[in-house]
């Protein structure tokens, strides 16, 4: 990040702290202006950074000084908690909060603040050990869009649907990096009121980005320099950020060559995006007192392991082996798709959130022994994922937890206790099944699907249900994989014409041997009718 803010400091020229002030005093002008122009309801995005927090100090500074008869529209403050933040960030994040509430009713400014979640079904921990979603990668980052994103855009859909349209103010700047400075100058560009941009994904929704000019040292500078209105401490801001900080340092830029604290960057804990979590490595290096956040590094790096596949299903997660030409060192070999985390690793990573957990409430200060890494409601939620759609009906979520606290797991789910399969009966599938593993899945599907069906009054659909639970748990993984080379070989003969290539491919050793009799695949169905026919003698 040195690199980008070297960038800034070249292409920005540095404003004197007269120039600054004079642009605070403009900037407090225009907000007041905008904010009486209309009833359009204000939607201001808070992480809490130094950026948004910026953003939320002017504007609680400028409707500050409106008269008391002028604040009549409400300023809606959001933030979306992730579940998985960096539990020192998430701890000031609350207490920022609840400061900004308590002052605001206080001093009667027009501001309600918002703690948004995403919704049980989309949280980290649902999707990773419940579903065995694979740790993000840039390939398949499916984590941003359903942790911060969504709860944001729902909350903005809810007041567009209620107000016609709304403004959202947010902290981005150009500076933070090139991409950014770019999308911002493309917004610009449709800009239908002055400084204000259209929303691309967000319909009847308008941006106001007050200081997107600002450099990081501004920033800072305004931060430090002017008093935070809701009684907030700025210096503890600055503090967290230093902290950080590999070297422990946060100098205001001087020079080209002198980094800013806002190059340190605060996210989710369990981050895989990123080749290391520096700002949590720093945290743990420059405070003994913050040692107890080891426990999260330490799964944050076992989770970032670039090749996992021995963790991982041979299957995608609908049931099908998808193939793909992997180039290692210029040697192209065509291997199936990893999917889902297996069995085993999701268990192991339940176990893991919970030691640490555990852990950290034992061993973390006074202030963090309440932390909560993984809700009641996210482990409801996986073991229902786990029976249900799973078929894993030795049920293991309950007996890992109280393994693991040594209290028993009271799921808050109605009936989610009461089944006909369980332990006992999976032990017995397995003593049957003798260690094969797919066949231990094909009958667990096949029992747990008639459960499944077994108390509706119209069982439709079992047939091709238990069809399904065949086509998907039926074959060991090299016949599957083998099966999944032979489409994908007849697929490619077929677009290239090559008729004798999809004849050997379609009718194998029947055509070898000159066997003109037609051949067809067997199905579970066929299978079943031709045991029937045999035993009435025909």
């Amino acid at each position: 990040m040195a690199t980008t803010q070297q960038q800034e400091n070249k292409n920005q020229p540095a404003r004197t702290v007269a120039e600054l002030v004079d642009d605070i005093q403009a900037l407090t002008t225009e907000i007041q202006e905008l904010y009486c122009l209309d009833q359009i309801p204000w939607i201001i995005g808070v992480s809490w950074g130094k950026d948004s927090s910026a953003v939320l100090q002017l504007v609680w500074n400028a409707i500050a000084a409106l008269a008391p008869e002028k604040r009549t529209k409400t300023i809606h403050v959001i933030t979306t908690d992730t579940l998985v933040e960096n539990p020192i960030v998430s701890a000031w994040v609350r207490k920022s909060l609840e400061q900004l509430k308590s002052a605001a009713k206080e001093k009667g400014m027009p501001i309600e603040p918002h703690l948004l979640h995403p919704a049980v079904k989309d949280t980290f921990w649902v999707n990773l050990i419940g579903k065995g979603y694979p740790a993000p990668r840039v390939r398949f980052r499916w984590c941003t869009d359903r942790l911060k994103i969504q709860p944001a855009n729902n909350f903005i859909r809810s007041m567009v649907r209620d107000n016609g349209e709304v403004i959202l103010l947010l902290g981005m700047r150009k500076a933070e990096s090139t991409k950014r400075a770019t999308t911002m100058e493309k917004h610009e560009k449709g800009r239908v009121r002055d400084r204000l941009s259209p929303r691309s994904s967000l319909i009847n929704s308008l941006v106001y980005t007050p200081i997107e000019d600002w450099r990081n040292d501004e920033v800072w500078l305004y931060l430090m320099q002017w008093q935070n209105p809701w009684g907030q401490s700025n210096k503890d801001l600055f503090t967290m950020y230093r902290g950080a900080t590999a070297d422990n340092e946060c100098p205001l830029v001087v020079d080209t060559s002198t980094p800013s604290c806002g190059d340190s960057r605060f996210g989710c804990w369990v981050c895989t995006m990123v080749s290391k979590d520096k700002s949590m490595e720093a945290m743990i290096q420059n405070d003994d007192e913050k040692e107890w956040m080891q426990p999260l590094l330490d799964i944050r790096n076992e989770l970032d392991i670039q090749n996992d596949r021995d963790k991982r299903d041979f299957r995608r997660i609908w049931g099908e082996v998808q193939l793909f030409e992997r180039n290692v060192e210029g040697e192209i070999s065509v291997e199936p798709i990893p999917g889902p985390y297996t069995k085993y690793w999701r268990e192991y990573w339940l176990r893991r959130v919970l030691e640490a957990q555990t852990q950290i409430r034992r061993t973390a200060p006074e202030n963090m022994r309440d932390i909560t890494l993984i809700t009641i409601e996210e482990m409801s939620e996986i073991r229902r994922i786990w029976l249900e759609e799973k078929h894993e009906f030795d049920d293991s979520l309950p007996r890992i937890y109280e393994q693991v606290t040594g209290e028993p797991f009271q799921d808050p789910r109605p009936g989610a206790d009461s089944s006909l399969l369980g332990g006992d009966e999976w032990a017995v599938l397995e003593e049957i099944c003798d260690g094969d593993k797919m066949h231990l899945e094909l009958m667990a599907k096949l029992l747990d699907t008639e459960r499944q069906y077994r108390k509706k009054s119209r069982r439709v659909g079992i047939y091709d249900t238990l069809e399904k639970c065949f086509e998907t748990s039926s074959r060991s993984p090299e016949e599957a994989i083998k099966n999944a080379h032979l489409k994908r070989d007849l697929k490619t003969a077929v677009n290239e014409g090559n008729v004798p290539k999809v004849k050997q491919l379609t009718l194998g050793d029947a055509m070898d041997e000159d066997n003109s009799e037609t051949v067809k695949q067997e199905t579970w169905a066929s299978i079943k009718f031709q045991a029937r026919n045999i035993d009435d003698g025909d």
